[in-house]
């Protein structure tokens, strides 16, 4: 059949146009889509500065207009690396049940969620719609699935780089702990980073790794929560300090504890050592510091069957610190920080004055670039000395007795840090601490019906502390942890505990967390963003 030219001409620009249509109405439908399963569709951000593309994966509630980042626990409960352990009184965790949906709601300040219910595309003046699903109803169900374990196949190992020489920078630094989503919802995990390198302008931040959770059988490392947490700190210039601890099952002494509350040392040293190496390898140029375990004075930490014997944390230390510097002699490497206890009961507990007097003869401070120490903060300010504690005007209204009635140094952040830092000095060396955990406890927004909630079992000194209390004696701390000169890092305990667990009251975390209740910064947060540690001038 023969076409007339012009008709001809028609007919193409004709399908010409409803080519180009199907094609614009079908990549539409797949922008909705992905977009409609993986982000949220809002005009403003909350008060944090939380942007659509910060809380991609979140919830949208068009009833109450609010977003709430979806947060799903895993098999694996949270770390229960605790806040300083009284050690008259043991703290409880709530573990997260495996089947649990958190979904902590952040309040926008004027948010107007746009429904998406259709999408309209212009084509050549013709106007197609494209019917989507509301984003809130996309999300109604939605659950990410807990991490799975990747099948390890043979690579070849990352050429190990330096690092920005992080040892050559010793003037005081503040960074936070960050707990990763237990889902590994990368989304979640760059908001908290955001949190930390563009609103508290911190330089630092640290992250526990439970060896026992990531290496379960010899020799098949999950890398899951790495491949989330190096890299983001990477993106955002942040440094990591990695807290490694806890030698999985296969690891562990003949004749050890093994339940899952007990924690405790390798047998052989080297298990542990090719543990931290190949994190090392794996990730080059992106660990900046390694503690070496944690509170090893205390038998549920460091649960062997010869006891909390110092020469053998010396021996795990001193052949990690040699690996680690012959691969990258800029990573610090921290001992692990004692509990104060202030009191000895071998076999559980070793008072910390005590048991660092015991790391030291052993020779430990010629192993490590820093001492690590804990102060997790009771109900007295960081400039107390324990002796002073009972003059302290708070005692009369103070519902725990601790520091007034029974006075020792583990309830004073000032003289257990001043205690730590004398008797390194009295050794002879030059070595500064790093507080790897202090903070201050406080359960003022934390309601249950509208009221404040109890405090957690064992922190009842949590109840004494009022929000402004919190923020007042964190920023004292920084101010004298910075004018003493013998400290070289501190971390915040904690950034967002208390979030990824919708603010539990049980947990003994929550009350430290700077990020309270509904997602609203705490007053403590604006102390340390007014200090900008980002936009100060660093070693070289």
């Amino acid at each position: 059949m023969n076409i007339p030219p012009k008709q001809h001409r028609n007919q193409l620009r004709s399908f010409a146009i409803v080519w180009t249509g199907l094609t614009l109405l079908m990549g539409a439908a797949a922008f909705v889509a992905i977009y409609a399963t993986t982000g949220i569709y809002v005009t403003t951000g909350n008060r944090l500065g939380l942007t659509p593309a910060a809380l991609a994966g979140a919830a949208v509630s068009p009833a109450t207009q609010t977003v709430a980042p979806a947060i799903i626990a895993s098999n694996t409960p949270l770390p229960t690396d605790k806040p300083a352990e009284n050690a008259t009184s043991a703290a409880t965790t709530e573990a997260l049940s495996p089947s649990a949906k958190i979904m902590p709601e952040v309040a926008l300040d004027s948010a107007q969620v746009a429904p998406l219910d259709t999408v309209s595309i212009a084509v050549d003046s013709v106007m197609m719609q494209v019917t989507a699903t509301p984003i809130s109803n996309a999300f109604a169900t939605q659950q990410a699935p807990p991490p799975v374990a990747p099948t390890l196949a043979p690579t070849q190992p990352a050429k190990p780089q330096v690092t920005v020489a992080a040892t050559k920078d010793d003037s005081f630094d503040l960074g936070i702990q960050v707990q990763p989503p237990p889902d590994l919802n990368p989304a979640t995990h760059d908001t908290w980073l955001k949190m930390v390198s563009e609103q508290l302008k911190l330089n630092w931040v640290k992250h526990q790794v439970r060896w026992r959770d990531l290496e379960k059988t010899k020799g098949q490392i999950d890398f899951s929560a790495l491949n989330l947490i190096l890299p983001e700190a990477a993106k955002y210039n942040v440094k990591v300090l990695l807290s490694i601890v806890t030698a999985p099952d296969w690891a562990r002494e003949p004749g050890a504890n093994i339940t899952k509350d007990r924690q405790g040392p390798p047998a052989n040293p080297q298990d542990y050592v090719n543990f931290v190496t190949a994190i090392i390898k794996k990730y080059p140029g992106t660990v900046h510091a390694i503690e070496v375990w944690n509170e090893q004075n205390l038998d549920r930490e460091w649960d062997s069957p010869k006891g909390l014997v110092a020469a053998q944390y010396v021996q795990l230390l001193s052949q990690t610190y040699t690996a680690v510097k012959a691969i990258d002699p800029n990573i610090l490497i921290l001992t692990g920080a004692l509990s104060p206890t202030g009191t000895s009961n071998p076999p559980k507990w070793f008072d910390d004055f005590t048991y660092l007097d015991q790391l030291i003869k052993a020779g430990m401070l010629q192993y490590a670039d820093c001492v690590g120490a804990h102060h997790n903060g009771y109900n007295i300010g960081p400039t107390v000395t324990f002796q002073d504690a009972p003059k302290d005007p708070k005692r009369t209204r103070a519902i725990f007795r601790g520091p007034f009635d029974n006075p020792n140094h583990l309830w004073s952040f000032n003289s257990t840090l001043s205690g730590y830092a004398s008797r390194i000095k009295a050794a002879g060396s030059s070595l500064k601490l790093c507080v790897t955990e202090f903070g201050w406890p406080s359960m003022e927004d934390i309601k249950v019906n509208g009221k404040t909630a109890a405090p957690p079992v064992g922190f009842e000194f949590a109840a004494d502390n009022t929000l402004a209390e919190q923020a007042d004696y964190t920023n004292q701390a920084i101010d004298v942890m910075t004018n003493w000169g013998y400290v070289r890092l501190a971390f915040v305990w904690n950034l967002n505990y208390g979030a990824q667990i919708g603010w539990d009251p049980k947990n003994d975390n929550v009350p430290y967390s700077i990020l309270g209740a509904g997602f609203q910064p705490r007053p403590v947060w604006q102390k340390i963003t007014d200090r900008n540690f980002r936009g100060k001038v660093r070693g070289q």
